[in-house]
């Protein structure tokens, strides 16, 4: 079992940068990836990036060249850092964990972007 906890969500305007933060329970060692995924209000839950064991990145066309993902192994804690917020990142972003055959997932943390 890993448990997830998210942080860094907020409110901001348009242009503006935030920081999430996803720890895990145990060492991130142990999980082959973590990532985000966000949820607008009405519409499903999509892909933003991913992080590998090996500290390889993915990342949806969407947000690509503005959001970085990270980690830090000595933390258990993946980041994400979203530049240049626009309204249409506003969502609830949730990190995950694969870890084996399984995924696991945070409890949320909303981000609201204002234009």
């Amino acid at each position: 079992q890993v448990q997830l906890v998210e942080s860094g969500g907020g409110l901001l305007q348009a242009g503006g940068s935030l920081r999430l933060a996803c720890t895990a329970s145990i060492s991130i060692f142990s999980i082959n990836s973590m990532g985000w995924f966000r949820q607008a209000p009405g519409k499903q839950r999509e892909w933003v990036a991913t992080i590998t064991s090996t500290s390889s990145t993915n990342y949806a066309d969407s947000v690509k060249g503005r959001f970085t993902i990270s980690r830090d192994n000595a933390k258990n804690t993946v980041y994400l850092q979203m530049n240049s917020l626009k309204p249409e990142d506003t969502a609830v972003y949730y990190c995950y964990a694969n870890r084996m055959v399984a995924r696991y997932w945070g409890q949320g943390t909303q981000v609201t972007v204002s234009s």
